[in-house]
């Protein structure tokens, strides 16, 4: 962030309540903006390892549906002993001092604190009050830390911790995505959601570029290049149709057909790829090509290139192979340094996951110690 320029951007400026809801398709009136950031990986994903590690109140409804994937579910006939179950985070009403005082005051407002998967650069935030139509916050606010993954709620409430703020307490609108373009280059571990001073919140997204510990990465020596966690990204693909090509670089198997990647079926003479970035320059030794749950539609063959740099010569790194419906294929390839990865497959069709096994060069090493520690 340069001096002067503010940490954050409004990108909707929905406020106030949405119409009660009048049956049907619940999300025909939801308000969604333009979201620049939407190819960025999640960093508050639970497959990454993001989690809601506290909050002061949950009274209708549990923080860690916040983070849950897929858009906020609406039953409009589901209630429960303490009242209206919905999908998302929801705390008490909040009261006054007395009956001449019983309004909150200026600074009530609930709170959560939220570990992300990675550590990472934000930039863009969503807050989603999807169903949330007259019990949504009147404003939220929302701040950064870096600390230790594995920190206890003590220990981020700590007085001496010190919190970036990234969005300034801002309006925003029931039923509606809220996002926010943060402008703040350094590396974060926790967010802290507020709201004020009351309400419901369903979904928290945190886009942004993942930021590894370069001490932990090199201390594996052999390691997943291009896996999400570890600061790979996927930088370009030639179809998103059924499903996203980021998904091939999530951690663990895919658990279900469209957890994987999936183009539509071509009718012409080309075929699908997707371009990768590795963490850092690497070496890679060994390759992982899964086909977990796509069976009729799984890609017929496939082959990897290198090349170091981004204007570097493509080099062959695996041979034009055979691939077979939900299944592991494993290949030791001759160890080439290189930045970008590319697979092709042919001629369409899909893979659930990508494992590029090798170590960082001592060039890929210091060029990434150098990048976090410029991150604070």
């Amino acid at each position: 962030m340069a001096d002067g320029e503010p940490a954050f951007t409004a990108l909707t400026s929905f406020t106030g309540d949405a119409l009660p809801y009048a049956g049907g398709n619940p999300y025909a009136d939801y308000r969604r903006g333009e979201l620049p950031f939407g190819t960025l990986a999640d960093l508050a994903d639970r497959r990454l390892g993001a989690g809601v590690v506290a909050a002061n109140d949950e009274f209708f409804a549990e923080r860690e549906n916040l983070l849950r994937a897929g858009p906020a579910v609406f039953d409009p006939e589901r209630f429960g002993h303490k009242g209206k179950v919905m999908d998302g985070w929801e705390t008490r009403r909040r009261r006054g001092a007395s009956a001449e005082v019983p309004h909150p005051g200026e600074t009530d407002h609930d709170w959560a604190l939220v570990r992300l998967g990675a550590p990472g650069v934000i930039r863009g935030i969503v807050v989603d009050t999807a169903h949330f139509r007259g019990n949504y916050p009147q404003a939220v606010s929302l701040e950064a830390t870096s600390h230790s993954l594995s920190a206890a709620p003590e220990d981020l409430l700590d007085p001496s911790v010190e919190w970036t703020r990234l969005v300034p307490r801002t309006a925003v609108g029931g039923h509606a995505e809220n996002a926010f373009a943060i402008h703040v280059e350094r590396r974060f571990t926790h967010l802290r959601l507020r709201q004020h001073p009351d309400g419901g919140v369903a979904r928290l997204r945190v886009y942004g570029d993942v930021a590894p510990d370069p001490g932990w990465l090199t201390e594996l020596d052999t390691f997943d290049l291009v896996a999400l966690e570890n600061g790979g990204t996927v930088e370009d693909a030639s179809d998103r149709f059924y499903s996203p090509p980021e998904h091939t670089i999530l951690p663990g198997r895919s658990q279900k057909m469209d957890d994987g990647w999936e183009t539509r079926r071509r009718r012409d003479s080309g075929n699908d790829w997707i371009r990768y970035r590795l963490v850092e320059q690497g070496v890679i030794r060994a390759v992982e090509i899964d086909t977990a749950y796509l069976k009729g539609n799984s890609a017929g063959w496939a082959s990897l290139s290198v090349r170091d740099g981004a204007d570097g010569a493509w080099t062959r790194l695996l041979p034009r192979v055979r691939l077979q419906p939900d299944t592991v294929h494993r290949f030791l390839v001759n160890p080439i340094p290189a930045t970008h990865v590319r697979i092709d497959i042919f001629p369409d069709g899909g893979i659930s996951r990508l494992r590029l096994h090798g170590s960082l060069t001592k060039e890929g090493a210091a060029r990434l110690t150098e990048r976090t520690e410029a991150l604070g």
